[in-house]
């Protein structure tokens, strides 16, 4: 992921760290070390406890000696960082630069900017903010590491790149055109991730409509309503039902 400022951490994906513009991903203490790095990076808010750090490194195994082993490692990253890189003893900051960017929060930001103006009809605005959240949510959150905490960052990671494929789906569907292909695409994309959310349902049904091909669009609807009652035995929710019976009044007048 390419930003314009000067210090830059990217965790989905490739890992890779610039401080003051200098790559310092290969200079961090093995994979512990990216791990204490990444949880510092993602939690750069507040000043963390080390035996918060320590179950966040060791929790399913902590060493008998994981306080020195942590202080080790700390000692470790500052070397590779900077000695002002992480501040406090008991707890722990890291400290960056104003403009530092971290992608995990850029597609926080991002998902929220395509939510907030897509709901204002910006759809413009929407389509770029939506299509910035995808591209870093869609890819794996330190994949070679396998811990609780993570997996909460991953369902966090998943539900934006679910919100901002709803996003992109109605900007494309508002911009119309060329674009409604786009929307079809996204709403069949999103019922491949989650089968029981009825937006990507509705995004298809739409962008189907609007190029004037009602029965197919027709069909989704009975897709959804198959697979909601299969899966939860409920049917579709109201904005589900009140698309399907616009499409079946539009299928029933005259051409």
């Amino acid at each position: 992921m390419e930003f314009q400022a000067s210090t830059q951490i990217q965790l989905c994906g490739q890992f890779a760290v610039e401080l003051h513009g200098r790559r310092l991903e290969q200079r961090l203490p093995s994979r512990q070390g990216r791990l204490l790095f990444a949880y510092l990076a993602l939690h750069r808010a507040r000043a963390i406890p080390r035996d918060e750090l320590i179950d966040a490194l060791w929790s399913q195994a902590a060493p008998a000696n994981a306080a020195d082993a942590l202080t080790v490692l700390l000692s470790k990253l500052r070397g590779a960082l900077g000695a002002d890189a992480i501040i406090g003893r008991a707890s722990l900051k890291l400290a960056l630069p104003a403009d530092a960017k971290i992608d995990v929060e850029e597609a926080l930001a991002a998902v929220h900017r395509a939510e907030s103006a897509a709901a204002l009809g910006d759809w413009g605005r929407a389509w770029s903010a939506a299509l910035c959240a995808q591209f870093i949510a869609q890819r794996p959150l330190l994949s070679e590491h396998d811990l609780p905490w993570l997996e909460d960052w991953r369902r966090r990671l998943d539900d934006v790149l679910q919100r901002s494929l709803e996003a992109y789906g109605d900007a494309c569907l508002g911009i119309g055109g060329c674009e409604l292909a786009g929307a079809e695409r996204t709403g069949r994309r999103l019922i491949a991730l989650n089968p029981l959310r009825e937006s990507g349902y509705r995004l298809v049904m739409q962008s189907l409509a609007q190029r004037g091909n009602l029965a197919e669009a027709l069909r989704v609807y009975e897709q959804a309503r198959a697979v909601l009652r299969e899966e939860l035995g409920i049917a579709p929710g109201p904005a589900t039902r009140e698309l399907h019976a616009e499409l079946l009044q539009a299928s029933s007048s005259p051409a």
